[in-house]
């Protein structure tokens, strides 16, 4: 393993750091888009909503409630936090780089999607306003993917953890880091070059032994 101090890790934000599925669930229940025997999974949720009616438009009307006015439900991926606490400790860099557009495009709110997730951060100990390792500086929303691959390269990072297996599959993805997809529900019948983590105690192990995911081929 590289020592800590080279260690420059990047973590995605939505669904890796930040999860939804029970806000969400719930507030599509409120808004009558699902009925109370859906699974309590984003994706079940978003298959539901998009049979439905207009079912997309729907569902991008949900994402901008649940990313925006309703951030503050999100819940903290269990095992996150001791995660960024434990590798500053070791004397490692976080960052959090996420594609997040500054505004949603069916919220009648208008809430700055960038600024109600830099308020949960916060609010959850991440920041070091309020006891934790990173500073606003770390933290980097961008517009579109292209510009997010191109903030990791920027950054120089030795290991990368999100949840979409897309990300990595982008042909300007930076070689030679480390790739963690983050992923509770990964079905292992899907094949993945990928290092795959079902929680953060395994984000831990790929990041502790230095295994590298072969990115070509996904």
């Amino acid at each position: 393993m590289s020592s800590p101090e080279q260690i420059i890790i990047g973590v995605d934000f939505d669904n890796t750091i930040a999860s939804y599925d029970e806000g969400m669930h719930s507030i599509a229940l409120e808004l009558g888009l699902i009925q109370p025997e859906t699974p309590k999974i984003k994706k079940e949720v978003r298959d539901a909503i998009r049979n439905l009616p207009n079912g997309e438009l729907r569902w991008q009307g949900l994402q901008g409630i649940v990313y925006g006015p309703r951030m503050h439900e999100a819940q903290v991926s269990e095992g996150c936090l001791a995660f960024f606490q434990e590798w500053a400790d070791k004397g490692a860099k976080l960052h959090i780089v996420s594609h997040k557009t500054e505004f949603a495009n069916y919220d009648e709110t208008h809430t700055s999607l960038r600024q109600a997730a830099m308020g949960w951060l916060e609010k959850n100990g991440f920041l070091n306003s309020t006891g934790g390792v990173l500073a606003q500086a770390d933290v980097f929303w961008e517009s579109t993917r292209i510009e997010k691959v191109k903030r990791i390269a920027q950054l120089g990072c030795s290991h990368f953890i999100d949840d979409l297996e897309e990300v990595f599959a982008d042909p300007d993805f930076p070689v030679g880091l480390e790739c963690i997809l983050y992923a509770p529900k990964f079905d292992p019948s899907h094949s993945s070059t990928l290092n795959v983590a079902k929680d953060w105690n395994q984000v831990t192990g790929y990041v502790s032994s230095g295994s590298k995911a072969q990115v070509p081929g996904i």
